[in-house]
């Protein structure tokens, strides 16, 4: 062997080790096993019942069991009462708003008129809320936020099949939301 080939192993098998280590634990990513927190160590969690101020009827139980099923399903956290949990993930929803998205135009002749009448077949709903996850023990507020999601259901002339169409959309929101909170909430732990 060369002078010139030995030093050149030498100094890869020398170097190689160092510059993989370097990578890995200068490259800001963090190997973690599956369910296993990072960050903030949680033994438990609540989610009380997601409080409104609208009129709508009955929507806040399916808002709070999306919420607590999503997370019963992704975590290895369990869900505790209020009273029993290291921490509290509350939310307010503030603001629903429906808005007609799609029209259809019916004209019709009335004595010696034509008349065009717009008839709504697709409405959207937007849900605006406010959350926090709060640890309990200290009152740390870990995040506060707004969030508004949105989503869109057929109209027809059934004001049953309305109003199924309409459940839909806001069960969509529900999961759109709880997917967003999840995120933001074991992004610590």
């Amino acid at each position: 062997m060369t002078f010139f080939l030995r030093r050149f192993l030498t100094l890869f098998f020398l170097l190689t080790p160092l510059m993989v280590g370097s990578f890995i634990l200068g490259c800001g990513y963090q190997f973690r096993a599956s369910g296993e927190p990072l960050g903030i160590k949680l033994q438990s969690l609540a989610i009380p019942m997601i409080q409104s101020s609208s009129s709508e009827l009955a929507f806040e139980a399916t808002f709070t069991k999306v919420f607590r099923d999503t997370f019963i399903s992704q975590t290895d956290v369990p869900l505790l009462p209020e009273g029993k949990a290291d921490a509290v993930l509350a939310g307010r929803i503030f603001e629903i708003r429906e808005e007609p998205i799609a029209f259809s135009q019916t004209q019709q002749n009335v004595g010696d008129r034509v008349t065009t009448y717009s008839v709504t077949s697709r409405r959207q709903v937007i849900i605006s809320m406010d959350a926090k996850f709060t640890i309990k023990a200290t009152g740390n507020v870990l995040w506060h936020e707004k969030m508004m999601e949105r989503a869109s259901y057929s109209v027809g002339t059934d004001p049953l099949v309305n109003r199924f169409n309409e459940q839909l959309a806001y069960e969509a929101i529900a999961r759109l939301l709880a997917s967003r909170l999840f995120l933001k909430s074991t992004e610590r732990f």
